[in-house]
């Protein structure tokens, strides 16, 4: 048995790597335990790879309307799909090369297997049995027992399912690497990974059909920015079918999938005939041949109960990311890693503030918020709104994107800073302007000092923080 560890983390994902990477900056000897490829479902299987997926559909998009731009083309454009999507996995395979190396450099183990509690020695230390091979649920000989002082669980989450796997329904793993485009697919859930996917599939030219249970799209955002992308979308094709669900999915001899759908009120019934249908339903926490019954971690709902910075019920046992609950977010996870390991170093980090968290969602258009919606913020506090549209903002229309706005939302009698909702072209990057401010509790008086540079998107975030007090300057004002 080698030497043990200050620290072992389980899962090489956005929190897992980051927390080792903390840990090895705090001076503890730490191991870090993956199965699979460093990065996570992130990098390798989520976030990235369906950003760069986005970034060619967007291309495409634009392409297709050069004449507005004063440009014009001999020959139509054409899609060349295995190129996409290999693109998209050398990202993945470059930015999990990094990882690699800067786990390396810093002196991080990496321990190739699958992880588990097998029990814990007298000295106190937690023994972790390492499977090399197959899959830890078939109980086979571990090929090496590590000792650790503390351990942090990352094992992040997996798309949830529907329906039998030889049915060949896509998850969103299936629907980033098909062989082929779709000419049509039904995406059940109007979440964020179901809309990415229904916007990439479209502006390809795919036919996209959305089935989800609630009544409108993105229900945890603001009413208005998610009204207004739904207006977006079913400008560009995409068809919803709001309270509905699926009552029967069935596959022809042909490949083609029947699908019945049912208003969850009316009990009536609609039908869908298509090539291809992905499920997005949402994720559920890998908790699963952890050996967690051979401590006191405890579980609920299939996530693990966290509190203060991670701790779970035995407390040299910790949990981050998608494993310890929602949101389910990558720089969530990473932020959650650093704080963790400060804390169990002994350090005194400030707590998480999750309504400091941003949320982006990269459709076309984009959506990005931060912290209350107006729903939310008005059931303890008078607020004032504010609002300004891109559509006049000179940068957004050199560019070609007039659609969107940006909402503002602050307490009437403090001035803080509330919520910031967006929609419209590259917001989520002009989200982090305002999450900045919401951290360092910046009022609306702070903001209104603020300089933007001309002529600029992030203009519009200026001129929505003015609106809250009716003085914007490129609208009709409220105070004249």
């Amino acid at each position: 048995m080698s030497e043990p560890f200050d620290l072992l983390v389980i899962g090489g994902g956005p929190g897992g790597y980051v927390a080792a990477l903390r840990a090895r900056q705090l001076g503890l000897r730490t191991a870090l335990i993956e199965a699979s490829t460093l990065g996570g479902i992130c990098l390798n299987w989520g976030c990235i790879p369906t950003k760069s997926l986005l970034k060619s559909s967007d291309l495409f998009r634009t392409l297709r309307k050069l004449h507005a731009f004063g440009i014009e083309h001999d020959g139509a454009f054409s899609v060349d799909f295995p190129a996409l999507i290999a693109r998209s996995r050398g990202i993945s395979t470059t930015l999990a090369k990094g990882i690699q190396q800067l786990l390396a450099k810093n002196h991080v183990e990496v321990i190739k297997g699958w992880g588990r509690f097998s029990g814990k020695t007298k000295e106190g230390w937690h023994e972790i049995s390492v499977s090399s091979e197959g899959d830890s649920s078939q109980k086979k000989p571990s090929s090496e027992t590590r000792l650790a002082k503390k351990v942090i669980l990352a094992t992040g989450a997996r798309p949830r399912t529907l329906f039998p796997p030889e049915l060949g329904v896509w998850s969103s793993r299936e629907a980033m690497t098909p062989q082929s485009q779709p000419t049509s697919l039904l995406i059940i859930g109007a979440g964020v990974i179901g809309l990415e996917f229904a916007s990439f599939y479209r502006a390809l030219g795919t036919e996209v059909s959305v089935v989800e249970m609630a009544s409108m799209l993105l229900p945890h955002e603001d009413q208005e920015i998610a009204a207004a992308l739904q207006k977006e979308l079913e400008g560009q094709g995409i068809r919803f079918f709001f309270n509905h669900t699926v009552s029967q999915l069935t596959k022809e001899a042909s490949g083609a999938f029947q699908a019945q759908l049912q208003h969850k009120t009316t009990l009536q019934h609609s039908s869908w005939e298509g090539q291809q249908v992905l499920v997005a339903i949402g994720v559920m926490g890998n908790i699963e041949n952890l050996g967690l019954e051979q401590t006191r971690v405890r579980t609920e709902k299939g996530y693990i109960l966290t509190h203060g910075f991670g701790q779970t019920d035995d407390p040299t046992i910790y949990a981050i990311g998608d494993v310890a609950g929602p949101p389910w977010l990558a720089h969530k996870a990473s932020y959650e890693g650093v704080l963790c390991v400060e804390a169990l170093a002994g350090h005194s980090p400030l707590p998480l503030d999750v309504s400091s968290i941003p949320g982006c969602i990269y459709t076309y258009p984009q959506v990005a918020s931060v912290g209350l919606t107006q729903r939310e913020a008005e059931k303890n506090h008078a607020i004032k709104v504010g609002k300004f549209s891109f559509s006049a903002n000179g940068q957004a229309l050199a560019l070609g994107e007039p659609h969107g706005f940006v909402k503002t939302i602050f307490d009437q009698t403090t001035g803080e800073l509330l919520g910031a909702h967006m929609i419209g072209p590259g917001v989520s990057e002009l989200i982090q302007g305002m999450v900045i401010a919401k951290t360092l509790q910046a009022t609306e008086e702070d903001l209104k000092r603020v300089i933007f540079p001309h002529p600029t998107l992030s203009e519009v975030l200026g001129e929505a923080i003015l609106d809250a007090d009716g003085i914007a300057l490129h609208k009709i004002s409220k105070k004249t």
